[in-house]
């Protein structure tokens, strides 16, 4: 195993060091842009998040947990202390799983790292420039966890907010301006106190699905506030004894986390979603939607789909649950369901997430007709790319087939910034004018202009909230 620090130092001193240092004077271009597009697309998906049920659950108990603050709750007006406020904003911008994706050895979604980042610039009352270092620190860090472990943490039975409670940590320590040994701390004492089992994406889905990650973000910012104020944390919290390695082993390339720091950005490599769903979900959605729509398919014509993936979106998103989801969190992981909802609606939108559209029989009647194999060809490629075969066949005997590298949303076939506009107000318009609506993605297209982050965060409530 290669490292590119010395062998008397953990691999946390050089992180913490670059995250000490790094100011917006280092960032490119290409990088600030990027930014920008995954800060509107998350308070896109957090406008969206604000109406649903786990959301509202969770203000609920903050309104009796979270004490008086200077931090923002996304759609509420309410301002309460950064833990709280970056715990509620991460659960709304994970909630539908909408937002962003990344996925090498292990998939993650770094934009939940966002809110800590927002919540604790505007506690400091920083400026734009200031968010956008944390948003890009973010995923740095974040990105880089998910290539270091081979096989991925996933696939031996842990979540990667697993690997979020470190790339949290990082930010909370540089957005509270810490000293590199008291970001270690930090990471010490986040990375050290949450863990998460594979169990909540696994059979059938709860709300915690979407809740672990929002928990890491709020671990790390609470990390970094005792950090602050003195509180320790291992040093070796990552490769040392009983650290991330040994204890999550076996392999790891440990190098990945600091070679060429700075020299490019992982976050121009992130990933966005055009479809609510789980990532894996992706190109399967959009190779049936290309079927449907160049042949002109009703779902009453279709007597299978038939989808070639790899073995562990077979495993995860076909089995017997997915066959029988009843709630919006086993819905979005199920592939039987999108394509079915794909199949019968030709769109795959939020709208395909309600209980009575899960509950529609017109698209019950569909789930049977899909069939995952895994395709250890598929298999080789990924994750390079991200290839899926999907096969319908009709009951007069027809066959339509297309097979697809990248969905809609990858980095080779990214969104573009009117669509994550489109995105941002169908996601915000339910709950939002017009006008606010244009004041945020002006905003943000300018955060680097901006003297406060408050300029934004100022203009994050719904019609109607105080």
């Amino acid at each position: 195993m290669k490292s590119t620090h010395p062998d008397s130092e953990m691999i946390t001193a050089p992180m913490a060091r670059w995250a000490a240092d790094l100011t917006f004077a280092d960032l490119s271009e290409e990088a600030i842009h990027e930014a920008k597009r995954f800060l509107l697309d998350s308070l896109g998906c957090a406008l969206g998040g604000y109406t649903q049920h786990d959301v509202k659950i969770l203000l609920d108990v903050l309104d009796e947990t979270a004490g008086s603050g200077p931090a923002t709750v996304i759609g509420t007006g309410k301002r309460v202390d950064a833990v709280s406020a970056s715990f509620a904003n991460a659960l709304m911008v994970r909630a539908m799983d909408y937002n962003d994706i990344y996925w090498q050895q292990d998939p993650s979604h770094p934009s939940d790292i966002i809110p800590g980042a927002l919540a604790l610039v505007e506690r400091g009352d920083g400026d734009g420039k200031e968010l956008c270092v944390g948003i890009i620190l973010g995923h740095e860090f974040e990105m880089r966890l998910c290539e270091a472990a081979f096989p991925g943490i996933r696939e031996r039975g842990w979540h990667h907010a697993t690997l979020t409670a470190f790339a949290a940590a990082f930010v909370a320590g540089r957005m509270l301006h810490l000293d590199a040994e008291r970001i270690q701390h930090a990471v010490g004492i986040s990375g050290s106190s949450h863990a998460t089992f594979g169990a909540v994406t696994a059979g059938k889905l709860t709300m915690m699905k979407n809740t672990v990650d929002p928990l890491a973000t709020q671990r790390g910012v609470l990390a970094g506030l005792l950090a602050e104020r003195g509180y320790t944390g291992p040093e070796h919290v990552i490769d040392g004894k009983e650290g991330l390695v040994e204890t999550l082993g076996p392999e790891w390339k440990l190098g990945v986390l600091t070679d060429k720091l700075g020299q490019s950005w992982r976050i121009t490599r992130c990933g966005m979603k055009a479809f609510p769903t789980e990532a894996l979900t992706h190109t399967p959605i959009s190779a049936v939607l290309d079927l449907v729509t160049e042949h002109d398919l009703a779902a009453d014509d279709v007597e299978q789909v038939h989808i070639r993936s790899l073995a562990r979106a077979a495993d995860i998103l076909a089995d017997p649950s997915k066959y029988e989801p009843r709630n919006r969190e086993t819905a979005d992981h199920s592939l039987p369901y999108v394509i079915a909802a794909a199949l019968v609606d030709r769109q795959v939108t939020p709208l395909q997430f309600t209980i009575a559209k899960i509950e529609d029989p017109q698209i019950r009647a569909q789930l049977n007709k899909v069939v995952v194999v895994a395709d250890p060809e598929i298999e080789k490629d990924f994750p390079a790319r991200q290839r899926v075969g999907v096969t319908i066949t009709t009951k007069d005997g027809r066959t339509f087939t297309k097979d697809l590298d990248y969905p809609k949303g990858h980095p080779n076939n990214p969104l573009t910034s009117t669509e994550i506009e489109e995105k941002f107000d169908a996601l915000a318009a339910p709950v939002m004018s017009s006008g606010r609506r244009r004041q945020i993605k002006d905003a943000v297209w300018n955060l680097e202009n901006l003297d406060s982050v408050r300029d934004l965060t100022d203009l994050l409530r719904v019609d109607g909230a105080s």
